[in-house]
C-alpha cells in the first residue's frame, strides 16, 4: 500500500525567506526604480509586509533608495528602490588549460572586474594551479573591496566533468578525481568566503549568455572553444545538465570514426580537429596568440582563412547533430570562437544547413557570444548573484 505524500506546513521563517526573495526579484526585474507601493501591487503582498521586508533588504545592503522621480500629480512622490551596486557581489574563478581568470559581478548584474593570467597548466599538479588561482583571487577581492564590494560566494569553472565539487575527469589538464572544492577551500581561508561551488566551464558560460540575453525562454547551443571544446545546452530558458550532470561534452562527439586519437581515449573527436592549437597550427601560426590569427584573417591571408573554414566546418558537423536531436534555433560561438565568429559563422551555418533536416523551413542562427571571451568567468560570478536573488535571507543580518 502506498501512502500519499504529506504536505508540510510553511513555517514563519520559510515564509519570510520566500517573501524576501519575492520582493528582491521584483525590484531586480524592473527596468527602473520602483516604489514600495509598486512592489506591493506587483507581488500581492500587503503594504505593511512590503515595508518590513524592504527595510530588511535595505539594512542588509541588497537594496538602496534613490531620489523620487519628478512629481506628476498631487501628493508626495514615492521613494524609489533599486538593487545595490555596492555591497554583496559574486566572485567567478576559472581554471583553463592555459590560463586562470577571476571576475566580479555586482548585484545589479554589472561586470566590475575581469583579470586573466596565462600559464600552461599541462603537467602541473592541481595544487599548483589552485595556488595560482587563489593568488589571483586575492588581488581581485582586494580591488573589489576598495570599490565597496564584498564577496558573497565564489563559483569556480573548470574544463571537465564535475560532480559535488569533485573534478571527475579533465582530460586536457590530466586531472582525475580531484576534490577541487576542498583544494580551493583549504587555500582560500584568507578570502573569507565560505560558499564555494564548482561547475563545468561551458555550463557557466552558457548561463552567463542566458542571462545576458533579452529573450524570455531562449534555446541555444553554446560552444566553448579553448584548448578543449565544451558546450552548454539551454532549452526553454533552462540549462540542460543531463541525468548525472555530465551533459555538454560536445568536444568528444565523434565526427570521424576512424580519425586521430583524442586525449579522452576515443578517436575522431571534434576536439581533435577544432581546438585552439589545431586552428593555429593549420593557419601556420603554431605558438602564436589569437590576436595574430585575427590580424592575418583580416588581411585575407589564405592559410588563416583556410584553417578557419576547416574548423568552422568541423564545428558545424557536430552542431548539426545537436540541432537535429534537440531542435535548437541558435548556435552561440564562445571562448576563442567569439572573436573569430566573422569567419567561423559561415562554414558552421553551411554545414548545419546541409545536415539539419529542418533547415529548409527552420533556419538556425549562428552568432558570437554576447560576453565574448569573458563569458565563463562572468557567468560564474553571475551565478553567485542569482543565488542571492533567489535566496537573500542568508545574506542579511540575523534577526
Amino acid at each position: 500500500m502506498t501512502h500519499p505524500v504529506r504536505d508540510e506546513p510553511v513555517r514563519q521563517g520559510s515564509l519570510r525567506a520566500h517573501n524576501l526573495g519575492l520582493v528582491l526579484r521584483h525590484v531586480a526585474a524592473g527596468p527602473r526604480p520602483v516604489s514600495r507601493a509598486d512592489v506591493a501591487a506587483g507581488t500581492g503582498l500587503t503594504k505593511a509586509t512590503v515595508s518590513t521586508l524592504v527595510d530588511e533588504l535595505l539594512g542588509g545592503g541588497l537594496l538602496v533608495e534613490v531620489d523620487p522621480p519628478p512629481r506628476t500629480g498631487a501628493g508626495r512622490p514615492a521613494v524609489g528602490l533599486r538593487l545595490a551596486s555596492q555591497g554583496p557581489a559574486g566572485l567567478g574563478l576559472e581554471i583553463n588549460v592555459d590560463y586562470v581568470a577571476a571576475g566580479v559581478v555586482d548585484l545589479t548584474g554589472a561586470s566590475r572586474q575581469v583579470e586573466v593570467r596565462h600559464h600552461d597548466h599541462r603537467g602541473r599538479s592541481p595544487e599548483e594551479v589552485v595556488d595560482d588561482l587563489v593568488a589571483l583571487a586575492e588581488g581581485t577581492v582586494a580591488a573589489a573591496a576598495a570599490d565597496g564590494l564584498t564577496m558573497a560566494g565564489v563559483a569556480v569553472a573548470v574544463p571537465g566533468l564535475v560532480a559535488d565539487g569533485v573534478v571527475r575527469r579533465a582530460p586536457n589538464l590530466g586531472w582525475r578525481d580531484v576534490d577541487l572544492a576542498a583544494a580551493v577551500r583549504e587555500r582560500s581561508a584568507a578570502l573569507g568566503i565560505a560558499d564555494i561551488t564548482i561547475d563545468n566551464e561551458a555550463n557557466l558560460a552558457a548561463l552567463g549568455e542566458l542571462h545576458a540575453g533579452t529573450e524570455a525562454r531562449p534555446s541555444f547551443l553554446y560552444i566553448s572553444g579553448e584548448i578543449g571544446i565544451g558546450a552548454g545546452l539551454v532549452l526553454d530558458g533552462r540549462l540542460l545538465r543531463g541525468a548525472r550532470g555530465y551533459g555538454g561534452e560536445l568536444g568528444h562527439v565523434t565526427i570521424r570514426p576512424d580519425g586521430a586519437h583524442c586525449h579522452c581515449g576515443a578517436r575522431g573527436c571534434l576536439e581533435v580537429y577544432a581546438n585552439q592549437e589545431v586552428l593555429l597550427r593549420t593557419a601556420g601560426l603554431d605558438g602564436a596568440d589569437l590576436g595574430r590569427l585575427v590580424a592575418f584573417a583580416r588581411a585575407g591571408a589564405h592559410p588563416a582563412l583556410m584553417a578557419l573554414d576547416e574548423v568552422g566546418s568541423a564545428l558545424g558537423v557536430a552542431a548539426a547533430d545537436v540541432v537535429n536531436l534537440l531542435d535548437l534555433d541558435t548556435v552561440v560561438l564562445g571562448g576563442i570562437y567569439a572573436p573569430l565568429a566573422p569567419w567561423l559563422a559561415e562554414p558552421v551555418s553551411r554545414e548545419i544547413a546541409e545536415r539539419a533536416i529542418t533547415s529548409e523551413w527552420a533556419p538556425v542562427t549562428v552568432r558570437a557570444s554576447a560576453l565574448g571571451t569573458s563569458a565563463t568567468v562572468i557567468g560564474a560570478a553571475g551565478s553567485v548573484v542569482r543565488a542571492i536573488l533567489d535566496a537573500p535571507a542568508p545574506h542579511l543580518p540575523r534577526r
